[in-house]
């Protein structure tokens, strides 16, 4: 589904990624585990047509998609939730997810009534504006709004940040129904644990490079990874 090659993207002349390579097949989640700063956020900006890389190749279903505008991307099914969510705080929930079918015509009720089934919590604060949503509640809207799109590829970028427990296991439960719906994920994640107890195969960033790559069981196991990432 998606292939990163030897992706290099700099922020003047400092260096963000430093050839990075990465692939996503059908049926997968792979997630992406590292530290603040090690240039997790900026390769899916990268990927998603939010920056332009430097040099290298990106390619989404066989299509060189590297350099191409965000707009193009997204429309080709590749969908991005950033981190900190990014909802239209003064529309309402149904306003809100809506949006997410801007590149869509005909009728949306029926992936409605899908997101609602996911998120029964949404249906409830249907009318409220989404700046009055809790936080969990927000990263569920991102979530409901990227559905809406028809993803072929779903990336998600911190999707645990800054929630309580009993929310990040409410948002995680929704991330395997959506992947157990047919959706490829690539998971951007610092809480290392919860990564790859999701994932079937993650990558291990560390200032804008891939130190370590494999299963996830592979790289719980991993001394490396214990003590850098799982406290142990």
């Amino acid at each position: 589904m998606l292939e990163v090659q030897d992706l290099k993207v700099n922020y003047g002349k400092a260096s963000a990624l430093r050839g990075i390579s990465l692939t996503v097949g059908e049926g997968e989640i792979v997630a992406l585990i590292g530290n603040n700063g090690a240039g997790k956020t900026t390769l899916l900006h990268a990927i998603s047509g939010l920056l332009r890389p430097a040099a290298g190749e990106i390619r989404f279903q066989g299509r060189r998609i590297s350099g191409g505008r965000s707009e193009t991307i997204v429309r080709s099914g590749l969908i991005h939730v950033p981190e900190g969510r990014q909802i239209f705080p003064n529309l309402t929930v149904r306003e809100n997810i809506r949006m997410g079918g801007f590149t869509r015509k005909g009728d949306l009720s029926a992936e409605q009534d899908h997101i609602f089934a996911i998120f029964p919590r949404l249906k409830e604060r249907i009318d409220q504006p989404g700046g009055t949503l809790s936080g969990g509640e927000q990263q569920m809207l991102a979530l409901a709004r990227a559905i809406m799109a028809r993803p072929k590829l779903l990336m998600l970028d911190e999707p645990s940040l800054g929630l309580a427990p009993l929310t990040v296991e409410a948002i995680y439960q929704a991330i395997r129904e959506i992947h157990q719906g047919g959706t490829p994920v690539l998971l951007v994640e610092q809480n290392a644990f919860l990564a790859l107890n999701t994932a079937d195969r993650a990558y291990v960033i560390e200032t804008g490079r891939i130190v370590l790559s494999g299963s996830s069981r592979e790289l719980l196991a991993s001394t490396e990874v214990q003590k850098a990432y799982l406290g142990g």
